[in-house]
C-alpha cells in the first residue's frame, strides 16, 4: 500500500478502493491515519484534504488516543519497567534496555508530552511483542495440547481492536496486548480462540467446549470486558 509522510501526522496509509467514492482519511487501529480513495483518483487529492482539515484530523486523533497515561516506574507487560531520566538538553528518546524502558526527557519535556507519548509507545510495543513471542506461542501449544485443539500456526499484532482471532484456516492471531493481562485471563482468550477451531461461531456447542478448558470463563469474559486491548 502507498504511504506518505506527513510532518506533523507521519505516516499515512493510502487504500484504493473499487468502493471509494471520494477521499477519506480515518484513525487505523494501530494510532496512525488511513486514507481511501477511489482506484484512479491521484494521491495529492490525499495531501490536499490532509492539508485543509487539520484541525479535524487532530481531534479525531486526540479522540482516538487510548486513555494510557505513563509513570515512571510503571510495569509493561510481564517483565518490563518504565524508567525516566531527564537531562537539561538535547532531544527526548526512548530506547529498550533489557528489561527496561528508558525514557530521557530534557528539561521542559514530560510524559504527556505528544512526541515522548509516540516514542514511549513504539517502544512499549516493541517490549511487548518480544514477552508475546516469548510466551504466548508455548502457552498456546500448551493448551492445544492439554484439551486436544489443533491449529495451524499464529501470528501476533497489535492493530486491533481485539485480543485475539481465530480463521478459517486455523490460523490464531494474538494481540501482543495479552500481556499487559494476569495470566488466567490469558489463557482464557487462548482457550476461547482455540475453541474457535472446532466452532466458528458463539454457539452454546462453542461456549460448552470453552468451559472443557477454563471452566471460570464467565467470570474471566466479564473481567476481560474491563480491560482495552489498546498499547
Amino acid at each position: 500500500m502507498p504511504v506518505i509522510n506527513d510532518e506533523e501526522f507521519g505516516k499515512i496509509t493510502i487504500r484504493r478502493s473499487a468502493r471509494a467514492t471520494q477521499v477519506k482519511v480515518r484513525v487505523a487501529p494501530d494510532g496512525t491515519l488511513r486514507a481511501s480513495l477511489p482506484l484512479y483518483a491521484p494521491i495529492f487529492l490525499v495531501k490536499r484534504l490532509v492539508k485543509s482539515s487539520r484541525d479535524e484530523l487532530r481531534t479525531m486523533l486526540s479522540d482516538a488516543q487510548p486513555s494510557q497515561e505513563y509513570t515512571d516506574g510503571m510495569h509493561i507487560g510481564k517483565s518490563h519497567s518504565l524508567v525516566v531520566r531527564h537531562i537539561g538538553t538535547g532531544v527526548p528518546k526512548a530506547e529498550r534496555h533489557k528489561q527496561q524502558i528508558i525514557v530521557t526527557l530534557p528539561e521542559g519535556h514530560s510524559l504527556s508530552d505528544p512526541e515522548v507519548a509516540r516514542l514511549t509507545r513504539d517502544c512499549i510495543i516493541t517490549a511487548l511483542r518480544i514477552e508475546a513471542k516469548s510466551y504466548l506461542p508455548k502457552r498456546l501449544s500448551f493448551l492445544a495440547s492439554k484439551y486436544g485443539f489443533r491449529y495451524e500456526k499464529v501470528r501476533f499484532s497489535h492493530a486491533s481492536g481485539r485480543w485475539g482471532s481465530c480463521s478459517a484456516s486455523g490460523t490464531i492471531s494474538l494481540n501482543i496486548a495479552l500481556m499487559k493481562l494476569p495470566f488466567e485471563l490469558i489463557d482464557y482468550v487462548i482457550v476461547h480462540e482455540l475453541s474457535h477451531t472446532v466452532h466458528m461461531n458463539h454457539s452454546s456447542a462453542f461456549w460448552e467446549l470453552v468451559s472443557r478448558g477454563d471452566p471460570n470463563y464467565s467470570f474471566n469474559r466479564r473481567q476481560l470486558r474491563q480491560e482495552n486491548p489498546s498499547i
